[in-house]
């Protein structure tokens, strides 16, 4: 097989959960298990930070593997989805996947696959431990799939675990309740490894104490020592904002730049530093030097794209994948305070999600380009424009994602604002990404 063969021969596994939804959703470890072991256990092989949460779980895991990478280590970052091409999902030191190892190693594996009939993301997985322990990594920086205690990810043993941020999302996989979603993503906890929980919610605390004591597992939850302050909120069209950074009350970093400008970047970054000490405590040299350094240059060490992302400028052109209520309501707040004469939202959803509960948090007096991402799983535009009349949102009806862009940007003046967004596969079928 071509490269595109291979492709299609993985896609055509069971489904990918990112587009077709939850008939392509499998929980459970034991297949990704007799892969590993028929492979060798590559992932005993790795040093790895396991990354879990709702929101910002794929930030956290670029600003560690940009920082990591910023100190001389050789980095693998795996995360999920890709916006463009499936090998963006496996990276070295921010280099894709090699098309070419992703062929060899689909062909070499193929009687396996017949025999134990993976899911794409159980082939994903194994393929990133696979190429991981073949390039030898330092250490690899892991991203959770979907939840945490079942996920396929889930077989390694971290030196330390992140989750982020506990919101509603997937309820019909994960649970209808916080606390049911956080004891789904509490399952990355291991016996002795250290936790770390970015922020504290008083709803899903306790569920992770608990965790964190059956397990014996050190838990920490980040945002009680480490404390972020904006020192000026970014120019409208910067890609950097300017923080203070004190821990325990005492100035840790002053003047720090991070190279993500999403409000919400300052509810992970307590996470991140969290983490990157608990490393130099396990013997990481990670000098305050390349922590600035990766921070600042995440986009351009680990080719992150698509959080709060300018696109252009006069009209100024954001775009972010922010996709469920809690990701919606910092990119409300955030482009509230941009000053323009006129919102143009291109948006779009897939049909899993609670879409009433996110249109009501959208502007009223912004106008709407309802569009449909290039997935099996997007919600017709037609129907999405319906709902959005019925709560008052006000706009036309179009088909794919850039034939919206193209007519928000020919309306737009110099002074106005296009924001695209509701999903991350809107964002994926951006040309200007």
């Amino acid at each position: 097989m071509n490269y595109q063969q291979t492709l299609d021969f993985l896609y055509n596994q069971l489904p990918m959960f990112q587009r077709v939804g939850a008939a392509g959703y499998k929980p459970g470890l034991g297949t990704t298990e007799k892969l590993a072991a028929a492979m060798g256990n590559p992932e005993r092989q790795l040093r790895c930070v396991h990354v879990a949460g709702t929101n910002g779980k794929g930030s956290s895991s670029n600003l560690l593997a940009a920082v990591l990478q910023a100190a001389g280590y050789k980095v693998g970052l795996y995360t999920s989805p890709h916006l463009r091409e499936f090998t963006e999902r496996i990276k070295v030191n921010g280099q894709d996947l090699a098309p070419d190892y992703l062929v060899e190693w689909v062909a070499r594996w193929q009687p396996l696959f017949a025999e134990l009939q993976p899911s794409f993301f159980e082939m994903c997985v194994a393929l990133a431990f696979s190429y991981f322990a073949e390039e030898q990594v330092d250490v690899a920086v892991v991203e959770v799939g979907l939840g945490g205690r079942l996920d396929s990810t889930n077989i390694i043993t971290p030196l330390v675990s992140l989750i982020t941020n506990i919101s509603f999302d997937h309820q019909n996989l994960l649970g209808d309740t916080l606390p049911l979603i956080a004891a789904e993503k509490a399952g990355i906890i291991k016996p002795g490894v250290p936790a770390i929980i970015s922020q504290t919610q008083p709803e899903v605390a306790a569920v992770f104490q608990q965790k964190a004591a059956a397990e014996q597992a050190p838990l920490l939850f980040a945002d009680q020592h480490y404390r972020t302050v904006q020192e000026t909120p970014p120019a409208p069209d910067q890609d950097t904002q300017v923080l203070t950074v004190l821990h325990d009350g005492q100035l840790l970093l002053g003047q720090l730049e991070l190279g993500l400008v999403g409000d919400y970047q300052q509810l992970n970054l307590p996470g991140v530093l969290a983490v990157l000490d608990e490393l130099r405590r396990q013997g990481f040299i990670l000098p305050e030097l390349a922590v600035r350094e990766g921070l600042r240059h995440v986009r351009d060490l680990t080719g992150f794209r698509g959080r709060w992302t300018i696109l252009g400028r006069r009209p100024l052109m954001v775009c972010d994948t922010g996709h469920n209520e809690a990701g919606l309501r910092f990119v409300t707040t955030q482009l509230a305070r941009l000053p323009r004469r006129q919102l143009h939202f291109v948006l779009g959803v897939v049909n899993d999600k609670d879409v009433s509960k996110m249109l009501t948090l959208l502007p009223a007096d912004a106008t709407y380009y309802f569009c449909q991402a290039s997935i099996p799983r997007a919600l017709p535009a037609t129907e999405l424009a319906a709902q959005a009349a019925a709560v008052g949102l006000q706009g036309a009806v179009y088909g794919p994602v850039p034939e919206a862009v193209a007519a928000a940007r020919a309306a737009a003046t110099p002074e106005d604002v296009v924001f695209i967004g509701g999903s991350t596969f809107v964002v994926a079928d951006l040309d200007e990404l």
